[in-house]
């Protein structure tokens, strides 16, 4: 059976990555409207014709796109910020819960998760679930990721022979749209403090969590957090926990160690016997971070391998 696939947004940085991925596969046929992408009507026809559709938009073009469409057997994933805490939308990162997979498989409407949110979720969210972080728990993010997360003015700004700065860090309003994110999926009650930067990199990330155990109910050991982290991915096709070593490996973790991959690497960095860890998922932004999220979701809501395309 062939699948048709609209891809609405195709030129941008996601799309184009998200067509990369499709485009050779002969279980999809693609709707490409090429120079009539901006043709409102070209645009609705496709959107209403598709078996899915992947949204690689601004916001509030994404909830115009949504609202475009008629057909109810359509579905559609939502690779922008505006539908990941709404009500009617499943979060669609299938190794965020045991339930998780299963929501998506079941459901037409799928908000692809943010880049920073994957890494934090994927090393916070198992952690309070086991009850070693409570959910009014205090937690900072600092995190680092290519320029390429930031769109083509941003790619602009670092690829067009200028004197970018080798690394910035922005979100400094406390008001970026990633914590309300961060926040409810965690299962968390405290707004989570997100320290974001960006790298004279292409692509390519890390987002680390620092932990005072100390300061956690029963002062876990370091062994007891990798374990529960280990635990909740035994058997991940997507995400591994690396084991547990010192914090003078963490010399060897690199952003763009995971490039071109829909994989997520959790570490876990201490001293046996220490009060403080140090908490950090590595992935490239537009794979497991975006583009190959979005296709690990398609193939789940299509009934398909979920590795399809993602080797």
């Amino acid at each position: 059976m062939t699948h048709i696939i609209f891809i609405d947004g195709e030129a941008g940085t996601t799309g184009l990555d998200v067509l990369r991925r499709l485009e050779g596969r002969r279980d999809l046929e693609l709707i490409l409207l090429g120079e009539r992408r901006r043709d409102l009507e070209a645009r609705r026809e496709a959107l209403n014709s598709a078996d899915l559709v992947i949204l690689c938009l601004p916001d509030e073009a994404a909830r115009e796109a949504v609202g475009l469409i008629d057909n109810p057997e359509v579905k559609v994933i939502d690779a922008s910020t505006a539908h990941r805490v709404a009500s009617g939308w499943t979060y669609g990162f299938p190794e965020l819960a045991p339930h998780q997979r299963g929501e998506i498989i079941g459901t037409r409407r799928v908000s692809n998760p943010g880049c920073y949110p994957t890494g934090f979720l994927a090393l916070v969210a198992p952690l309070v679930r086991a009850g070693i972080v409570p959910r009014d728990q205090p937690l900072t993010v600092n995190a680092v990721s290519g320029y390429s997360g930031g769109g083509k003015a941003m790619i602009a700004e670092f690829e067009d022979g200028t004197d970018a700065p080798p690394y910035r860090v922005y979100g400094l309003s406390q008001k970026h749209k990633h914590v309300p994110e961060m926040t409810k999926h965690a299962g968390l009650e405290t707004p989570v403090l997100f320290a974001p930067a960006v790298g004279a990199y292409r692509q390519g990330m890390l987002v680390e969590v620092p932990l005072h155990l100390s300061a956690l109910p029963g002062s876990p050991s370091i062994e007891v957090v990798h374990g529960a982290l280990s635990e909740a991915y035994a058997g991940a096709r997507f995400v591994e926990v690396a084991d547990l070593e010192t914090s003078e490996a963490m010399a060897r973790v690199t952003p763009e160690g995971l490039n071109g991959t829909n994989q997520l690497r959790l570490h876990v960095f201490g001293d046996r016997g220490g009060a403080q860890v140090r908490l950090v998922a590595l992935l490239d932004n537009l794979g497991k971070g975006a583009s190959g999220a979005a296709v690990q979701n398609l193939n789940l809501m299509l009934g398909l391998p979920e590795d399809t395309g993602l080797d």
